[in-house]
């Protein structure tokens, strides 16, 4: 296929507009209400292996796409690995604890409670649906579970209450990494067909799509966490070609700040033609390179180096022992060190980040903070009367 040039500002707007006039006709026929709004509340979770708290345990993958064995999760707070790709606690932990939540549980955890809300990520997953193909639940299947919980929302609590119950959630998206490290960079015929802009302009095509999607089945508020400077992360360190110099892989986080830069500008109009839209988007690119290149100023002695991993800034990914290489290497201290593995963050830089993105300055976060979100008074929607439920379904249980 022959390689089409044409500026990525004018692609993303054109799709904007496009994607506006097909959905203004919903837009038209929503209505919100000024009644006080209810202390209950819930976060519906998508992407990667960012957020994950599990999904990956119960799928046929490889082991790269599995946090379920040591040392994962050996810090402590949980009492075994549980599936997330850290040495704890992930950034969706963070939130809802400060959003007075219990933990979010994974859709495919059997008998899982949906009260409060899902987590729908996994480990791997692209916007794209080729990325990581048939190892990963890709994002257009988790708007499927999404759909399945909507539905069932809909029989427990009729029609009425689930789609203020939806309204009145949030839905925190953070996925797009893998589309760009091995759907791209490391997929030599991908780059064959697609130029980077034209690459950075499918995936966020397909990313606006789904949030519209989302939105047409009556999300109204949003938390996304945008690209890390991905050239940064140990493996892709150590893949630099001038990686004997220390330095990131600037090619990897041009992608990445592309994304984000884009991104932004379709949210912005997103935010202009959807009546009720809320969002609040972090700045995480330059948040985490400063930690990187600055980590006693946040508490961390290592910003550059995995605690576990093997090889050239531990970038080797090889943590635990289950994948290609089986040999690996781990740090006395994770809370020392920014990264936890090859890709990851620790703990640590999840908790921080989560602050930040709950009641953090402009810096890191806006036009909303997370905080707002949970506690806003614009959308005004009364789901009070959810208290009282049915009884449980027999698999995924709807406690109020």
């Amino acid at each position: 296929m022959a390689k089409k040039n044409f500026p990525l500002g004018c692609f993303v707007v054109c799709m904007t507009i496009i994607q506006f006039i097909a959905s203004i006709s919903f837009c038209a026929s929503q209505t919100l209400t000024n009644e006080i709004s209810t202390s209950t509340k819930a976060i519906f979770i998508f992407g990667d292996s960012t957020v994950d708290s599990g999904n990956n345990n119960f799928i046929d993958t490889i082991p790269e796409n599995k946090a379920d064995y040591k040392p994962y999760g050996q810090n402590g707070f949980f009492p075994q690995p549980t599936g997330r790709f850290s040495d704890g606690r992930i950034i969706v932990d963070f939130i809802a604890e400060y959003a007075k939540l219990p933990l979010i549980p994974p859709f495919l955890q059997p008998n899982a409670d949906y009260s409060n809300g899902v987590n729908f990520a996994s480990g791997g997953a692209g916007v794209l649906a080729e990325t990581n193909q048939g190892l990963v639940i890709d994002l257009q299947t988790q708007l499927s579970h999404f759909e399945d919980v909507r539905n069932l929302l809909s029989e427990k609590l009729g029609e009425k209450k689930a789609k203020e119950f939806i309204s009145e959630s949030i839905y925190f998206i953070s996925i797009g990494s893998n589309d760009y490290m091995g759907g791209y960079l490391g997929n030599p015929k991908m780059q064959e067909i697609y130029n980077p802009e034209q690459y950075v302009g499918m995936v966020i095509g397909n990313l606006t799509q789904a949030i519209q999607t989302l939105y047409e089945k009556g999300a109204r508020k949003f938390g996304f966490l945008s690209l890390s400077p991905l050239g940064c992360l140990p493996a892709l360190r150590a893949l630099n070609p001038e990686a004997n110099k220390g330095g990131c892989f600037e090619a990897a986080s041009a992608l990445a700040l592309a994304h984000n830069n884009a991104f932004s500008n379709v949210l912005t109009s997103l935010d202009h033609f959807l009546q009720g839209f809320m969002y609040s988007n972090s700045n995480f690119y330059d948040w985490l390179r400063d930690r990187i290149d600055n980590p006693t100023k946040y508490g961390f002695k290592d910003g550059v180096n995995a605690c576990c991993g093997s090889g050239p800034y531990g970038g080797m990914f090889s943590c635990g022992g289950r994948k290609k290489v089986t040999e690996f290497s781990l740090c006395d201290n994770g809370g020392d060190h920014v990264w936890w593995d090859a890709f990851h963050p620790t703990e640590n830089i999840h908790h921080q980040f989560a602050k930040a993105l709950w009641n953090g300055p402009s810096s890191s976060v806006g036009p909303y903070n997370l905080q707002t979100l949970f506690s806003n008074n614009q959308i005004k929607l009364t789901i009070a009367d959810i208290v009282d439920a049915p009884e449980n379904h027999q698999d995924h249980q709807f406690q109020y």
